[in-house]
């Protein structure tokens, strides 16, 4: 039988989209066995618990939410001593707008050793945004609506589940 992990899911959202695809993960770490805590990355103060973390973020601006930027910079060397994945949401449209890599991503990875790195689009809804964000949004031509593939947020918390799986396996 298969020991469960007990697993981080910590998640920046601004207005929600991306914690809704960090509870889809939740949801299938959970399902696949493991125990698994939701805690908003600004109240992450142990990792002692855990023997996994993942880390999500939303995308503004080209950079990773400054909750997680500020959580690697406080658990780095506990992050680098357990297995992480780091996902990020914020392109939007049919020809996902931004396109890029936000410019944090690779120091981020870097740091904590992260397995993988996941871009999901996102969810663009003018009622959500403040005046700047609007102004953001119309600057990049960003195309409002949910373009999340749930059924490909499930697919890779999946392999994240099969991947903890492996090392606890004694037929290897």
């Amino acid at each position: 039988m298969e020991v469960p992990v007990r697993i981080l899911v910590t998640v920046a959202s601004r207005h929600g989209a991306t914690q809704e695809i960090g509870d889809v993960v939740a949801e299938v770490l959970t399902d696949a066995g493991h125990e698994v805590d939701q805690i908003d990355p600004d109240d992450v103060g142990t990792l002692a618990p855990y023997s996994a973390v993942v880390l999500g973020s939303a995308v503004y601006g080209g950079r990773i939410a400054a909750a997680i930027r500020e959580l690697v910079d406080r658990q780095v060397a506990a992050l680098s001593d357990r297995p992480v994945w780091l996902f990020w949401s914020g392109p939007v449209g049919d020809d996902p707008v931004p396109p890029v890599e936000p410019d944090d991503v690779t120091t981020i990875v870097r740091r904590t050793g992260a397995f993988e790195a996941r871009c999901f689009p996102g969810r663009l809804r003018s009622a959500d945004l403040g005046v700047s964000e609007r102004a953001h949004a119309a600057a990049i031509d960003a195309e409002v609506g949910d373009f999340r593939d749930l059924d490909d947020i499930q697919a890779w918390a999946g392999t994240i589940a099969l991947q903890l799986a492996r090392p606890l396996d004694p037929q290897g």
